[in-house]
């Protein structure tokens, strides 16, 4: 009887998966919980969505100094043939924030906007940032990729800002330079109301 107990046991330890198993048997303090992955790659999905938030916050900080205090007719204003107003550069970066929403909310829709009247157009950016935070706030799960969502929509409306700024100068209504690294921007907020800057030239 005890021989082959010992022989049930030699079988046992010389397949790796029952050596496996014995030692998951030993208890919490040298197992892993099942779930370990998933509260990691919750954590980081967490975290790159704050970080896409703080994303959406830079652009309406930036994107308020380029768009504030617009000489009159700045949206129609032709910096040469081809080029595109600065009134439907805003629309399309409105466009970007509405289909950056629909991407994040599995539906993946675009619109090309005709431009509303330079203030209008104003309103609209920050409202469409606004729903756009707003889900990210939210407990609803990110239907694509984040870093995508980034690389895409959000990346090319931080160009378009850009793009604004550049016309603002062309236009002799320059938009002043700052430390951006020193300004006061904060996640969520994404409205027009934004902090004065702290140090300009």
């Amino acid at each position: 009887m005890a021989r082959s107990r010992i022989e049930f046991l030699r079988h046992t330890f010389r397949h790796l998966k029952n050596q496996c198993n014995l030692v998951g048997m030993r208890g919490p303090v040298n197992s892993i919980p099942a779930d370990s992955n998933s509260a990691s790659d919750n954590s980081a999905t967490d975290l790159s969505r704050e970080l896409l938030r703080h994303t959406l916050a830079t652009l309406a900080y930036r994107g308020g100094k380029a768009v504030r205090n617009a000489p009159e007719g700045f949206s129609d204003f032709q910096a040469g043939a081809g080029v595109r107003a600065p009134g439907q550069i805003l629309a399309h970066i409105g466009d970007l924030m509405d289909w950056g929403l629909s991407i994040a909310q599995g539906r993946r829709t675009w619109h090309d906007s005709n431009p509303l009247p330079w203030e209008k157009e104003v309103e609209r950016f920050f409202a469409a940032l606004k729903k756009f935070d707003d889900f990210l706030a939210s407990s609803e799960p990110v239907q694509a990729s984040i870093e995508k969502i980034f690389q895409g929509p959000v990346a090319d409306a931080l160009t378009h800002v850009g793009q604004i700024n550049i016309l603002r100068r062309l236009a002799a209504a320059p938009v002043k330079g700052e430390s951006y690294y020193e300004a006061a921007i904060e996640t969520g907020r994404v409205g027009a109301d934004q902090a004065a800057s702290k140090r300009e030239f």
